[in-house]
């Protein structure tokens, strides 16, 4: 087993100084980065201590190694969606039962576009390409060529040929010809 206090505090956007600092009672940096790295072992009380200064429940610090992440793998811009240079881990709400099948991915909306404002992340489950009747009038996410994205409601599928109509005002029609996979949203996760 593997630990995620690295992934949530950063997700949180914390220092190893700011966590050590909400710690009841405080601690330090280097406590927690050794924690982090599991070059000093995650007691049960250091994680009921760690959990309630990241504010979420001691089990979520935990991660089976052979389990597979969600992960961030694009973020959506006025100008359509950008593959990140190296993904990112997407942390699940805490209500959220993770499903069988393959992990979610996830799309972090950088600007306002169309109905998502920046800070939303978008869960997309990958689904076959022969099952995209099912994604009809959903947004979806698709690989393009060259390590690029498409993102946007799926209007047409016509042989290969996948139509998205993305959510900006004024935006065309994109058409991605034969895509290897089809990720369609099905939550919406925005801070308040």
């Amino acid at each position: 087993m593997t630990n995620r206090i690295r992934d949530i505090r950063k997700a949180k956007g914390l220092t190893l100084a700011d966590l050590a600092a909400a710690c009841d009672p405080p601690t330090t940096a280097q406590t927690i980065g050794r924690l982090e790295t599991g070059m000093r072992q995650l007691s049960m009380t250091w994680m009921n201590r760690i959990a309630a200064a990241l504010g979420v429940e001691p089990a979520s610090l935990m991660r089976a190694e052979t389990a597979a992440p969600a992960q961030i793998v694009a973020e959506l811009a006025v100008s359509g969606p950008e593959a990140l240079t190296a993904p990112r881990e997407a942390l699940l709400p805490s209500d959220f039962a993770a499903e069988d099948g393959p992990a979610p991915l996830v799309l972090a909306v950088k600007d306002s576009v169309g109905e998502y404002r920046p800070g939303d992340l978008v869960w997309l489950r990958p689904l076959d390409p022969a099952d995209a009747a099912s994604a009809i009038n959903r947004d979806c996410l698709l690989p393009r060529p060259g390590g690029r994205f498409a993102f946007g409601r799926l209007i047409d599928r016509r042989g290969t040929l996948v139509g998205l109509l993305p959510p900006g005002a004024g935006q065309k029609q994109v058409v991605v010809d034969n895509p290897a996979w089809i990720a369609v949203a099905f939550m919406l996760v925005r801070p308040l």
